[in-house]
């Protein structure tokens, strides 16, 4: 359990007394865990008094543009008058929250390093937390969602009273999202009860399933179809599926940041499958991302050959080649992964 007494007692002498500046940081490419997680917890750091801002390194998908509380969202890529770098600067505690390794914040790192006295705080579900860096963690592997552990931790200090329908959509969004609508992830008895209480203090559940998953662009379903007819490549030897998108193939579908999500999920419907990966370029790397079922560890996949790191079903990282010289080594790295497996 990592919401001990011990540690919520440390939380809350570190939050007791004056007023304090308390930045909530998340992740790059921001998804519905992150940005719910961050809007929940900075609602219940407001009601104690305390200044907060919550900041986003780029733009976050415009199919949660609807969340009540999504404009205390600031995003740092467009921070020309340098409010959040300033705020960021000066900020007594920070939050950083849905992920554990401070690159994961790109051109917010430098700004969040400079400042070596704040406090820095970890709520998080990621593996490999690391060892030090902060003066307290709540970082549970096996929760579903960091959303759960925001809300958790509510439920600790304050109880469910304190939390209200903003809170309530924006920890929902995060679970909701994170768990692929209830259908993946580490789902429990204890989820659904947490469920049950966040629809009590307001969630309209379909109203927040249809503004996700039905507020797509025309675009997206076209680059959809696109990418699953002329760009699927499959590979039934090891059971993988990997999809990849050019910068110019996106330019032609009138691409938005969002567009893309969940395109890695659909090869792993496909019998046989067992790994997907999704390769997206970037102006200065391609973004991976990976998803498997069963035994196929994707972390260590992700950890292993493309720095980066995640869940046993769910991780991403970068290569920093080309597309083509990407997905020549992604084959090599099938063979070496899975040949170690085999062997």
């Amino acid at each position: 359990m990592v919401i001990t007494e011990q540690k919520l007692d440390q939380l809350r002498e570190i939050l007791q007394g004056a007023p304090k500046k308390i930045a909530l940081l998340t992740h790059t490419n921001p998804d519905g865990d992150t940005i719910g997680a961050a809007l929940a917890w900075r609602a219940y750091l407001e009601r104690l008094g305390h200044t907060t801002l919550c900041i986003a390194p780029n733009r976050y998908p415009y199919f949660l543009e609807w969340m009540t509380d999504i404009g205390h969202i600031g995003v740092f890529k467009d921070d020309v008058d340098g409010i959040m770098a300033r705020f960021i600067a000066e900020a007594e505690i920070i939050f950083c929250m849905d992920f554990n390794q401070i690159n994961r914040l790109d051109r917010v790192t430098d700004t969040v390093t400079a400042n070596t006295t704040a406090l820095r705080i970890l709520i998080d579900h990621h593996l490999h937390p690391p060892v030090d860096g902060y003066v307290l963690q709540f970082s549970d592997t096996h929760s579903c969602s960091t959303s759960y552990i925001v809300y958790q931790l509510i439920m600790a200090l304050a109880g469910e009273e304190s939390i209200d329908q903003a809170m309530a959509e924006s920890m929902y969004v995060g679970i909701m999202t994170d768990t692929g609508n209830f259908s993946f992830s580490t789902l429990s008895a204890e989820l659904f009860r947490a469920v049950a209480v966040l629809i009590e203090r307001g969630v309209n559940v379909p109203y927040v399933n249809s503004s996700v998953y039905d507020n797509f662009s025309e675009g997206r379903m076209r680059l959809l179809g696109y990418m699953l007819n002329d760009k699927m490549v499959t590979n039934y030897k090891y059971g993988v599926a990997h999809v990849s998108l050019t910068e110019e193939e996106m330019r032609r579908f009138n691409f938005i940041q969002g567009d893309s999500e969940g395109f890695v999920n659909y090869p792993l419907s496909i019998r046989g499958i067992r790994m997907s990966a999704m390769f997206i370029q970037t102006k200065h790397s391609v973004r991976v991302s990976l998803r498997s079922r069963g035994d196929v560890d994707v972390n260590v996949f992700a950890r292993r050959y493309f720095d980066g790191g995640g869940h046993r079903n769910a991780a991403g990282g970068r290569s920093y080649v080309s597309m083509d010289e990407t997905l020549q080594n992604f084959h090599q790295f099938l063979g070496e992964y899975f040949g170690e497996k085999e062997g």
